[in-house]
């Protein structure tokens, strides 16, 4: 079993900035992606941001030039540099990850619980 733990979230004003955290813990072989989603309310979950193992990056556009994703490995820990918050931005952030268990499994997916972000305008 895997367990994904955020962390950072919070209530902020717009121009504020925030880092979310998030490790990955529990039987873990390999981890090839972590990334970050985020859900509205009245609307659907979508990305925001991804790093591989290899650290690429992808952003969803909304984000780019504000977030920074990036990546330790060897700690299992994804973090999500957000700057220049806008209200735009409020949500519940889940953190997710595409793992192995062991060589010989196939990746599964995870997801945290999510964290909530609001920003003030």
């Amino acid at each position: 079993q895997v367990h994904l733990v955020e962390s950072g979230g919070g209530l902020v004003q717009a121009g504020d900035s925030l880092r979310l955290s998030c490790t990955a813990s529990g039987t873990i072989f390999s981890i090839y992606v972590m990334g970050w989603y985020r859900q509205a309310p009245g609307k659907q979950r979508e990305l925001v941001a991804a790093i591989t193992s290899g650290s690429r990056t992808n952003y969803t556009d909304s984000v780019k030039g504000r977030f920074t994703i990036s990546r330790d490995n060897a700690k299992n820990t994804v973090y999500l540099q957000m700057n220049t918050l806008q209200a735009e931005d409020t949500a519940v952030y889940y953190c997710h990850a595409v793992l192995r268990h062991t060589h010989f499994t196939d990746p599964l997916t995870y997801w945290g619980q999510g964290t909530q972000v609001t920003v003030s305008s």
